[in-house]
């Protein structure tokens, strides 16, 4: 058998983004996202319940720049592992599987995601 030195599959490099390729990438980031901001808010309860001055201290850096960022980031990756969810389960139904409308569902969960995001982040911060 002759080796022909080539690769095997298309590399990174060469093989352009897709927007079904980026949000199944998205989707598995948001949701290792969610696993570890659940065991912050498990200690965010725990010192709720028992610590008052470190509970001072979490809600002081939730205040901060950094602290609003993480909350951000975290309520982006809720809203968007929630709307491409639904969306999967469209797909397990047997709906919307032509390349139009996965297009057309991409776009649209990702503009649910953004509305959601801001318009919660706005009903919480200027309230």
């Amino acid at each position: 058998m002759v080796n022909k030195q080539r690769p095997l599959s298309p590399h990174l490099q060469i093989y352009k983004p897709q927007l079904t390729s980026v949000l199944s990438i998205l989707h598995r980031m948001t949701g290792i996202c969610l696993s570890v901001a659940l065991f912050g808010f498990v200690y965010w309860l725990y010192l709720l319940s028992s610590h008052e001055k470190c509970f001072v201290c979490t809600l002081q850096f939730f205040q901060t720049i950094w602290g609003k960022g993480l909350f951000a980031a975290g309520l982006f990756s809720f809203f968007y592992h929630l709307f491409n969810g639904l969306r999967h389960l469209m797909w397990d139904a047997g709906k919307g599987l032509t390349l139009t409308s996965v297009y057309q569902s991409g776009y649209l969960v990702l503009c649910l995601t953004l509305a959601s995001t801001i318009l919660t982040l706005c009903s919480l911060w200027f309230a």
